[in-house]
């Protein structure tokens, strides 16, 4: 799990929007235009963020279409510890 969030977070030019995306996620089940909202991102970049967190298991979903509900998974719950390791260790700051 380490390693994929450092790939996921740490190691690449969308990990602050992802952490931020998955601490919003931690906060509430949102959906896309929601976290494009609270975050101030653009819809597309969420869209493509929360693909890359779902295909990464990272991220699971409930609904369909617009009114998708994006939840952390399971192995994220149990590994938020690590997720904020990996953010310190990697200098990623989600204020930004």
């Amino acid at each position: 799990m380490r390693q994929l969030l450092w790939w996921l977070i740490g190691g690449s030019r969308g990990g602050r929007n992802r952490l931020r995306i998955l601490r919003a996620l931690n906060d509430q089940p949102r959906n896309t235009n929601q976290l494009s909202n609270d975050l101030g991102l653009n819809y597309k970049t969420v869209q493509h963020h929360l693909e890359v967190l779902e295909e990464s298991n990272i991220v699971t979903t409930e609904g369909d279409n617009y009114g998708q509900m994006y939840f952390l998974s399971d192995r994220m719950m149990n590994n938020l510890d690590i997720m904020e390791d990996v953010a310190e260790q990697a200098g990623v700051d989600d204020d930004s």
